[in-house]
């Protein structure tokens, strides 16, 4: 947000030195993050496979790629062709029933989706998905019966239904619903981002430090209180590209990347993908690697719902015209792997819509990026940044998508004195105006920014407010009274 590198090489040094990244057996990329196991939030999905089930009025073919299982269900065009799974329950409740799907059409297919012959989901869209080798999930709650199910996705038009490849069957619903769960994909409607039901919501949720250093604090543990007692909506994954970061080994810093994505999806919770360039500030600079990392990640995702990307983090000692060419050349990037996500993109001036820069937001009023489905990223430091800042968002914020991808209650070396205030009144401003943010940072650092206290995350207690900085008891409060998430 002001010129400063936030690790300068003397801290980067002694981080390495105090807190080195600990590479566990070869086990694989989940095990190397730290996350050998997933965490008791919710049972495991159990999968169905749609060519296992009983058909009519529709064949198994298995001449689009993408599919899991030995193939999938085309359904005849025409009404009441379904598909019916068995599905056992070890005992009577909720479940969250998972329809995976492809629909290369424009136009929904919608289907009713009926429980032991009771419809419990009528006229579920399936909308379009951009190609039929693109795959989704929709996704139903309905109460099974202890013991044999019979659950029956049956068209409802003469297009009969979507491509269907599996079933899968989560039982025993949280109390709480999850964001992922209950939003789904998002959009960009207006100036706002929106669920699937086209409302807009705000997400709130924390960033981690970079994975390089503090891969132990997220974790089973750490990721459960997150996603539970914190009551956040998305993880920030943030991925250095310099400093120790993505260059040095590319592919064992994507596969942190792929784990974590996978552990937020088990959670409910959005993963934002972080492409964390800070030096140098021009994104250009790193513009093969982001194509290389952006191409695997979104090739290997894009069947999820909860992923989002976030392109380049604070570009500094760069025009918003270079930012913008760098964009128009990324964006395309990920929409050839993963057409329906949504795109973040940072403004000038560490993120600051040109502030710090001695620049403002006009600059990219004056000259927008030519995309769709995209958001510009707002960060700040309440103790650094207030008026000239603040007024620069409020105007921003009527005439673009903003997202603030990172803020902190201090200075912006994330660390000095709290200046809760300052914080309130923005996020006051925030929740009233339906944006998101992800708060700096998830990790046991030594400053103040850190929401941890020191040395917590070698343990495995990470709930409650003994664990916490006072930053992130402050923090952790204002997440803990969810986003209404509107469904109509």
């Amino acid at each position: 947000m002001a010129p400063r590198p936030r690790w300068p090489l003397a801290v980067v040094a002694a981080l390495a030195l105090s807190t080195p990244w600990q590479p566990a057996a070869q086990a694989g990329p989940v095990a190397q993050a730290g996350l050998a196991a997933p965490g008791p939030v919710a049972q495991a999905a159990v999968e169905h496979q749609a060519e296992a089930a009983v058909v009519a009025g529709g064949a198994t073919e298995s001449n689009h790629a993408g599919y899991t299982g030995s193939g999938f269900v085309n359904y005849d065009n025409a009404p009441g062709g379904y598909v019916e799974f068995t599905v056992t329950a070890a005992a009577a409740g909720q479940a969250t029933l998972g329809f995976r799907y492809a629909n290369g059409t424009t136009a929904n297919r919608p289907v009713d989706v009926s429980v032991n012959g009771v419809v419990r989901a009528g006229g579920v869209p399936f909308p379009g998905t951009g190609a039929w080798s693109t795959w989704r999930t929709a996704t139903v709650t309905a109460p099974l019966v202890a013991g044999v199910n019979r659950v029956r996705a049956t068209a409802t038009t003469t297009a009969g239904g979507p491509n269907l490849d599996r079933l899968d069957v989560t039982v025993g619903t949280p109390a709480t619903a999850r964001p992922a769960e209950v939003n789904g994909q998002l959009r960009v409607c207006g100036t706002k981002l929106c669920n699937r039901y086209g409302k807009p919501i705000q997400l709130r949720g924390m960033s981690t430090h970079g994975i390089q250093w503090y891969a132990q604090c997220v974790k089973p543990a750490s990721l459960d209180a997150l996603a539970g007692d914190w009551g956040a909506d998305v993880l920030r994954i943030s991925m250095y590209v310099q400093e120790d970061g993505y260059e040095t080994d590319p592919r064992r810093f994507t596969d942190l990347v792929h784990g974590y994505i996978e552990e937020a999806t088990r959670r409910g919770l959005y993963a934002l993908v972080d492409w964390h360039q800070l030096d140098p500030g021009d994104p250009n600079a790193n513009i093969a690697l982001a194509r290389t990392f952006f191409t695997e990640v979104a090739a290997r995702h894009r069947d999820k719902t909860n992923v989002i990307y976030d392109i380049a983090n604070e570009p500094n000692n760069v025009s918003w015209a270079g930012i913008k060419s760098y964009a128009e050349q990324m964006i395309p990037v990920i929409r050839a792997q993963d057409p329906e996500a949504v795109v973040f993109v940072g403004t000038h001036g560490w993120g600051s819509l040109g502030i710090s820069d001695g620049r403002s937001e006009q600059d990219i009023v004056n000259n927008p990026i030519n995309a769709t489905n995209f958001m510009y990223t707002f960060h700040f430091y309440a103790a650094s940044h207030q008026d000239e800042y603040f007024a620069a968002l409020t105007r921003a914020a009527a005439r673009l998508p903003i997202f603030v991808t990172e803020f902190g209650t201090q200075t912006y070396t994330g660390d000095g004195a709290n200046d809760f205030a300052y914080s309130q009144k923005y996020l006051d401003f925030l929740a009233a105006n339906k944006i998101g943010w992800t708060n700096w940072n998830f990790s046991d650092d030594f400053r103040s920014g850190a929401v941890f206290k020191e040395g917590t995350c070698a343990g495995s207690t990470f709930t409650g407010t003994g664990v916490l900085k006072p930053a992130g008891q402050w923090i952790r409060e204002r997440m803990r009274t969810p986003d209404d998430f509107p469904t109509s």
